[in-house]
């Protein structure tokens, strides 16, 4: 039982777990692909961190990337990059593959794409490598409080 599971377990929240083939780089197109839903409900989890070096979570479609200009310019910091992916283990406590906005070992404020509370129910990491939860994205929202904001990119571009 991963540290995602217990935090939505504590909070009496349903929700569906999925065991999936993991591959590296397969991300969310991955699980889309093999349980045959769409990648735009499959939210993928990323730990960034600002010009300061703090962290912060972001949720984003899988069919669309973080523009990290947009984000940056909203938060009033210069630069928004990705972490290193061992930084990004020590912040979340999770390995980067299986990253959960659910029970990170560093709280971190968590930005979230607003047309994700949008859609009805989503799919998003449970907390390791090739597992995945379904839940409701009002219960997702109920829990994590995040900061609806507008960051999307096509992967397109």
């Amino acid at each position: 039982m991963t540290r995602a599971v217990r935090i939505l377990r504590a909070a009496n929240i349903a929700y569906t777990g999925y065991r999936y083939t993991y591959i590296n780089g397969g991300g969310t197109a991955q699980f889309a692909s093999e349980f045959g839903v769409d990648e735009h409900s499959v939210i993928k989890t990323l730990v960034l961190e600002d010009d300061r070096g703090e962290p912060l979570t972001v949720l984003m479609h899988g069919d669309q990337k973080v523009s990290t200009k947009t984000l940056a310019r909203q938060l009033g910091v210069k630069a928004i990059q990705p972490c290193e992916p061992a930084v990004a283990n020590r912040y979340s406590g999770y390995r980067v593959g299986g990253t959960s906005p659910f029970g990170t070992r560093r709280e971190m404020p968590v930005y979230c794409q607003s047309s994700i509370a949008q859609l009805s129910r989503i799919y998003i990491n449970g907390g390791s490598r090739g597992y995945m939860i379904s839940m409701r994205t009002e219960d997702m929202l109920s829990l994590l409080k995040p900061n609806l904001l507008e960051f999307a990119q096509s992967n397109r571009a």
